[in-house]
């Protein structure tokens, strides 16, 4: 089965999977996100930090934000997303799960220049991730977030990329090449990123690539590890 253009969609009594009281959001719903914010929470328990905050860029509905800040009470969840329509449907997601350690979402676009610098961002920052993201934007968006996130983040916290990639330049499924044909069609600046590419960018941003974990779906994370020193590359040719 091929993979479909992300599509959220409007719900008004979908439950929240959760020990105790269940609850409804009036929220935004991908069945994406469904079906993979469990396998993701399983990456950030063995790669994430125990404490701090964590930064979700372009957290979209709110349904990961919110999974992950009820299944790591110990974190502080910060989520951003640049469109204010998302940024409601995350607050509902947050309000109606009575989840108190995910804070209010933030308006971060990572093609905004010093978008790290935004005074709202709780400091410090103990780990970013970004979720499927990086193929559905231009190739700036991902050079601006392993640029933001080298600057927020301390030496040996994790930047963790999950999403569709390409290795040695070959797709991993054919579910994968047919995806990266539709996002091309729909904009030519969006499609499948070559993991060694952003692997060689967010080396120029002092990260080293840890570790790539398979994920369901024909999908990776990427665990990048902030390094004590840069190396240098150039990231600006295209993925």
């Amino acid at each position: 089965m091929g993979r479909r253009l992300p599509q959220p969609r409007d719900i008004h009594a979908l439950a929240l999977r959760r020990p105790g009281p269940v609850t409804v959001s009036t929220g935004l719903s991908a069945p994406a996100a469904l079906r993979n914010r469990q396998p993701i929470l399983e990456v950030l328990e063995r790669h994430g930090p125990t404490r701090g905050t964590l930064l979700e860029i372009a957290s979209g509905t709110g349904q990961h934000a919110v999974w992950f800040g009820l299944h790591l009470p110990n974190l502080s969840v910060q989520p951003s997303d640049p469109d204010p329509r998302h940024r409601s449907s995350i607050d509902a997601w947050r309000q109606e799960s009575g989840c108190e350690n995910v804070r209010a979402p933030l308006a971060i676009d990572v093609l905004s220049a010093d978008w790290e610098r935004n005074p709202a961002l709780p400091r410090p920052i103990a780990a970013v991730v970004c979720i499927n993201m990086i193929h559905i934007a231009p190739w700036e968006a991902a050079l601006g977030l392993l640029r933001g996130a080298g600057a927020l983040l301390p030496p040996t916290a994790p930047l963790i990329l999950y999403g569709p990639y390409r290795r040695d330049g070959q797709h991993t499924a054919a579910s994968n090449a047919q995806f990266d044909r539709q996002l091309r069609a729909h904009d030519p600046r969006f499609g499948v990123r070559n993991l060694e590419r952003v692997a060689e960018a967010a080396a120029s941003e002092g990260f080293s690539l840890e570790e790539v974990v398979s994920m369901p779906a024909n999908n990776l994370s990427l665990i990048l590890r902030k390094s004590h020193s840069l190396t240098t590359a150039d990231p600006h040719s295209r993925a």
